[in-house]
């Protein structure tokens, strides 16, 4: 038999005695005026009739090979069912013939449906074992959820379920705006039309940090209702004061805040019932392990079933949830601080050559500690010229820093000290120190001199220990980079002569020292972020130097790289006037 395209199985090709089977099938589905859908032994969607596709709003190539229950089933928030709470699944298991009224399905468009439903063990092929289910809406459909009415109340187990997913939800980020979206989205709608959040600053100033809506089926952030409020008093009785004073959970409405307002919290507590509509709230602290951190407020507007008592104790569970997250967002956000102070406090103020421009940028890396091994460094010799360097040890956390530090602080020092040594000879030396004194696995660094000649011009004279290249750039924009004098990296342990090099830099002309972050990226090699460096400084040649940095880690430095970035810049003056 000829391949065939089956009615119903998203004209998926099969041949022989599965083609008759599957024809016979399709036909038969399409014989009938109700919604069928039939399953495997494991769920997955065989074949659809198109009543059925027509009620679920979706096209048979987007059903057929589908686990039904991961596809379609939904709790009445539209959150996907637990399988251990699914009832057909349960009928599919056991092959028994199952009924059931009133489940969610969704929709190919994204809506929710009320749909009753039977299920009927059936062999869709010879050797398969399966399901028939057929799908009808109810006479009279409830009010989709989040609409007006009263909201279904929470069982036991969904309050179980709720909280286990707002611990892993909360506590699988460190940054604290993060962490109080997850919250909104996590209760509202499912126990609120609305949440507001107001945090406690470190000055015991309060903030209203986040306001958030569902509105016709999403979530809108309410920025108009956000911003500075006014301080805690320290004896009002109205909810959100005490809340904030570290007071229980507690209910509130229009009504609480009718009468005079006693402070100007709950003036701004008049207009957000106003505005928001709120006919019911539910207002609880927000407690990190030490302080008082804020409070969650919950209104509906929508429904019209109000916050009782009985709703207050899951409330605090998940403030309780939602303080820990906070202090720990909070307390890496400090070390982070922290961190990149003692990093910027490390790297050194440019000093001013005459004639020349220099400028430099350091950023830390997105996702480690803030801070690492790069650095770079500019200073003047005890004779004639300046010392330029940029350098990398190995690591991006702090004690790649501490190491950066050492390296630094013995490289001005060996400088210094013999202001006549070639740079091979300077960094020979540091690269012995640094295998006996200083706790630094390995360091890639260039070292290189600049003075003007005799003739005016600015003369480069370097060495490359394991370091991506300098990159000079002309006027022109004509970009090469120094290749010479590349010897190995610091700390192996191998005693070889360090080479190096020396090059006239041509007036208006741009030298660039970086580090590797600015071109490494985990999904290419190297020689492409290389390549993609001088093509765009190369671009760039004609801008303002600090315009040059700031367009090269905008359009060079790969997205996916969570290393640090280091780099100096220096531009040498036009030509002399003849």
């Amino acid at each position: 038999m000829d391949d065939m395209a089956v009615p119903g199985t998203a004209g998926l090709p099969v041949s022989g005695a599965g083609a008759l089977s599957a024809a016979l099938l399709g036909r038969s589905l399409e014989s009938m005026t109700a919604s069928a859908v039939v399953v495997d032994g494991d769920g997955r969607i065989l074949a659809a009739n198109t009543a059925a596709l027509r009620l679920l709003r979706h096209d048979a190539a987007a059903l057929v090979g589908q686990d039904s229950h991961d596809l379609l089933h939904r709790d009445e928030h539209g959150h996907a069912l637990p399988r251990s709470r699914c009832l057909m699944r349960k009928a599919l298991l056991t092959q028994g013939t199952v009924h059931g009224d009133a489940e969610w399905f969704a929709r190919g468009d994204g809506t929710l449906i009320r749909l009753s439903w039977l299920v009927t063990p059936c062999a869709p092929g010879a050797a398969t074992t399966g399901a028939l289910a057929l799908l009808y809406e109810q006479p009279q459909e409830a009010p989709p959820p989040g609409g007006a009415g009263y909201a279904a109340p929470l069982t036991e187990l969904d309050r179980l379920s709720l909280l286990a997913e707002t611990t892993t939800r909360l506590t699988s980020t460190l940054d604290a705006d993060e962490a109080l979206h997850r919250l909104a989205a996590l209760t509202v709608p499912r126990l609120a039309d609305w949440a507001v959040v107001d945090l406690l600053t470190e000055r015991d100033e309060v903030r209203r940090v986040l306001v958030v809506e569902h509105k016709d089926g999403i979530l809108i952030e309410r920025s108009d209702l956000q911003g500075p409020m006014p301080p805690v008093p320290a004896e009002s009785p109205m909810p959100l004061s005490r809340a904030l004073r570290g007071a229980a959970s507690t209910l509130a409405g229009p009504a609480t805040y009718q009468g005079p307002p006693d402070s100007g919290i709950a003036v701004e507590q008049q207009r957000l019932f106003a505005v928001t509509g709120m006919h019911s709230a539910a207002i609880a602290p927000i407690r990190g392990l030490r302080d008082m951190l804020g409070a969650l407020t919950l209104g509906r507007s929508q429904r019209r079933d109000a916050f009782t008592p009985a709703d207050l104790p899951l409330l605090e569970d998940l403030t309780r949830r939602a303080g820990l997250a906070l202090d720990n967002a909070r307390l890496y956000q400090r070390q982070l601080k922290v961190a990149e102070t003692m990093q910027r406090h490390l790297l050194p103020q440019l000093p001013v050559l005459p004639g020349l421009e220099m400028t430099s940028r350091y950023v830390p890396a997105p996702h480690a500690s803030s801070v690492g091994g790069d650095w770079y460094d500019a200073f003047a010799l005890a004779g004639h010229g300046h010392a330029l360097v940029i350098g990398d040890v190995v690591g991006h956390d702090l004690d790649a820093a501490a190491g950066m530090a050492q390296v630094r602080n013995m490289l001005r020092a060996f400088a210094w000290s013999d202001p006549g040594a070639a740079p091979g000879t300077v960094v020979t030396r540091l690269d012995e120190a640094v295998m006996h004194i200083a706790e630094v696995p390995m360091a890639t660094m260039i070292l290189a001199r600049i003075a003007p000649g005799d003739d005016g011009r600015w003369r480069l004279h370097w060495t490359n220990g394991g370091h991506p290249p300098p990159l000079l750039v002309t006027h022109d924009g004509r970009a090469r980079y120094l290749d010479e004098a590349h010897g190995i990296l610091l700390g192996t342990g191998l005693d070889r002569a360090r080479p190096e090099a020396v090059t006239v830099l041509p007036p208006r002309s741009t030298l660039l020292l970086y580090t590797d972050g600015l071109v490494e990226s985990p999904r290419h090699a190297i020689d492409d972020g290389l390549d993609r460096l001088r093509r765009h400084a190369a671009s760039f040649a004609h801008r303002p130097l600090d315009a040059f940095c700031d367009s090269l880690l905008d359009e060079v430095r790969p997205r996916d790289n969570d290393d640090d970035v280091a780099m100096l810049a220096l531009r040498t003056p036009g030509p002399a006037p003849a």
